[in-house]
């Protein structure tokens, strides 16, 4: 069933101005007075089977537009080869927002940011060092071009005035904090109309960044925590008398490993709204839903450090990581309640939760085991970066770890450059980790000749500022023992595909010893029994991994924290049995918890309402 307003308009009055436009201090749609209330949502980290929820409980919250980004590098992860199905299937996601009465915001991008890798771009794009990402460099608009070509003519019939609820679509985003090619937006913005977008164009940008983000002809929003005396005053520089959007009104923050979790003050947020409706200024907030970055979806942070953005997309936002309410959400339905004409819609039920039986990870499988059932290694005379690994159909490789093998005849000061997280082994003995950038370790003396083997994991590409450019993971340089250059390598891509795991299967698992070191796989079973629920695992003494449950890929786990816990759909789950693979890079632990509460911090959060 499609969302087609068509019935509602008069033939003669089916013109482009009935849909979202600006008045002197408010906008319009359909020709009457609408302000904004939107809410961020992204499909891409929610399961395709709890959509539904997660928009009625927006619409229950007295929200009338829903907003999301599309990522390219989900949609394209190989030149040319796209996939819109199954989690990805934005059509039928917006579709599903038009029949609950959502309207719509697309942001397409092609940069996205949203704290996943590359900020949504493909890795493909940064095998050419000479490409320059987010510019009209030659290569970066060819591959746009292409994109946009299979995504923009599924967006047409969404629109409004195809009778679909998108009503407004952003212009690339926070281009100002980039600003490396004055010609880049005006491309985007015209690559846009080329195609048939023909609803109202926006830009987005920090509040600082707007005059640089902004280009003539768009709208220009921005983004912010707060209300502040000057939050306005380089959007009235270029934007006087219109109403303001605040494309991001942020009521959360992401986390990174290492760090502490983030939660934002409940009042300041309820104040804040409060203050947006009174003035009548339109809002999107981010995040109303945040999600989980499933796989290996994170991005990165590289400001003074590189951190990684844990796998929970909890965001603090308005509903947590597995859908449930928040005090954020009650305190704003009973504001949005004391505003609106019309009752709100009554509160969903929650997704129920389930705590199993701990899980005994009783079958393991050393890493030098699996190598064989992995896909043809690849033999260079020199290390090869990730990204041009001529694998993939000359794609190279997107995601996980690369293992690099060669042999040596002698310790020394080993020098290599490394991207992200480096394991370095003689034979199968760890003998040290290194980590981003230029790095020396002393190789102790050993007899005849030995395996030196270094493990690099990519731990998410950085998602914001110019360092994406820069962003090509694995060994990239050549490596030396004492000043002397290896040579004579054997590269295994370690993807954690789908075909890997089926392999492994046939694989012959050994019983699980008590605290073995190393990189190695785990399997086990988690009892789900005849009617599957939502869960979290808890993986207290496994130290640093991935999770898979029946092929699908949770996410990182790691000892560091903050986030103790990893979000399981019960849709994920078969009734009885279900298969538990873990990647432990460390050391083996024993059990595997699941618990009915999230721990997103060192405690569990007293601010999650789960019943």
């Amino acid at each position: 069933m499609r969302f087609n307003l068509s019935h509602l308009i008069p033939a003669e009055l089916k013109e482009r101005n009935m849909g979202l436009q600006t008045r002197r201090t408010h906008f319009t749609l359909e020709g009457h007075k609408f302000i904004i209330f939107g809410g961020s949502i992204h499909y891409f980290r929610v399961p395709r089977a709890y959509w539904k929820d997660r928009m009625l409980k927006l619409k229950a919250c007295g929200f009338n537009t829903l907003t999301t980004y599309v990522p390219w590098n989900l949609h394209e992860p190989e030149r040319g080869k796209f996939d819109f199905s199954g989690n990805l299937d934005l059509e039928a996601f917006i579709w599903m927002a038009a029949e609950l009465g959502l309207w719509v915001i697309l942001r397409p991008g092609p940069y996205i940011c949203a704290e996943i890798d590359l900020g949504g771009l493909p890795s493909w794009l940064i095998q050419d060092p000479n490409l320059k990402l987010r510019t009209t460099s030659k290569g970066f608009v060819d591959a746009v071009d292409h994109y946009f070509d299979y995504l923009i003519p599924k967006v047409i019939p969404l629109q409004y005035h195809s009778g679909g609820p998108i009503i407004a679509v952003q212009v690339e985003n926070e281009y100002g904090s980039y600003n490396k090619d004055k010609n880049y937006m005006p491309y985007i913005h015209k690559a846009l109309l080329q195609r048939g977008i023909v609803e109202f164009l926006v830009t987005s940008d920090n509040e600082k960044d707007v005059t640089k983000g902004h280009i003539k002809e768009v709208f220009a929003t921005i983004n912010t925590d707060t209300l502040s005396k000057k939050v306005f005053s380089q959007l009235k520089k270029v934007q006087n008398k219109k109403p303001i959007l605040i494309m991001e009104f942020w009521v959360g923050w992401f986390d990174t490993w290492g760090s502490k979790h983030f939660a934002k003050d409940v009042k300041d947020v309820e104040d804040t709204v409060l203050k947006l409706i009174k003035a009548e200024i339109s809002f999107n907030m981010y995040m109303f839903h945040g999600g989980t970055n499933f796989g290996f979806m994170n991005g990165a942070t590289h400001f003074k450090n590189y951190r990684s953005v844990v796998t929970s997309y909890d965001y603090d936002a308005v509903l947590t990581e597995a859908g449930d309410y928040t005090e954020k959400y009650f305190r704003l339905r009973k504001l949005f309640g004391s505003f609106l004409a019309t009752a709100l819609p009554p509160l969903p039920d929650l997704v129920p939760k389930a705590v199993y039986p701990a899980v005994r990870m009783s079958l393991f499988l050393p890493l030098w085991d699996v190598l064989k059932y992995l896909d043809e290694p690849v033999k260079s005379d020199t290390p090869i970066n990730m990204e041009n690994l001529p694998i993939n159909h000359g794609n190279g490789q997107s995601y996980g770890f690369v293992l690099y093998e060669t042999s040596i005849c002698s310790g020394g000061k080993l020098h290599l450059h490394v991207q992200d997280l480096a394991q370095v082994f003689l034979n199968e003995k760890v003998i040290g980790v290194l980590s981003n950038g230029f790095q020396k370790l002393n190789i102790p003396r050993f007899q005849g000749c030995q395996l030196l083997r270094i493990l690099v994991e990519n731990q998410g590409r950085v998602n914001y500022s110019w360092k994406i450019q820069e962003q090509q993971k694995g060994l990239s340089k050549d490596i030396f023992i004492n000043n002397i250059t290896l040579k004579g390598f054997t590269i295994y891509a370690l993807e954690m595909k789908t075909n890997f795991f089926k392999r492994l299967r046939s694989a012959n698992w050994r019983p699980t010893p008590m605290n073995y070191s190393g990189p190695a796989f785990y399997l086990g079973t988690l009892r789900a029994g005849p009617s599957p629920k939502d869960t979290f695992l808890r993986l207290q003494k496994w130290m640093n991994g991935f999770v898979f449950i029946n092929g699908h890929n949770l996410g990182r786990y790691c000892y560091t924290g903050p986030q103790k816990t990893l979000y399981l759909p019960g849709t994920w789950l078969h009734p009885k049995d279900n298969e538990i693979i873990l990647f432990e890079k460390i050391m083996s632990g024993s059990y595997i918890q699941s618990t009915d509460k999230p721990c997103l911090q060192n405690s569990l959060s007293t601010r999650l309402l789960n019943s």
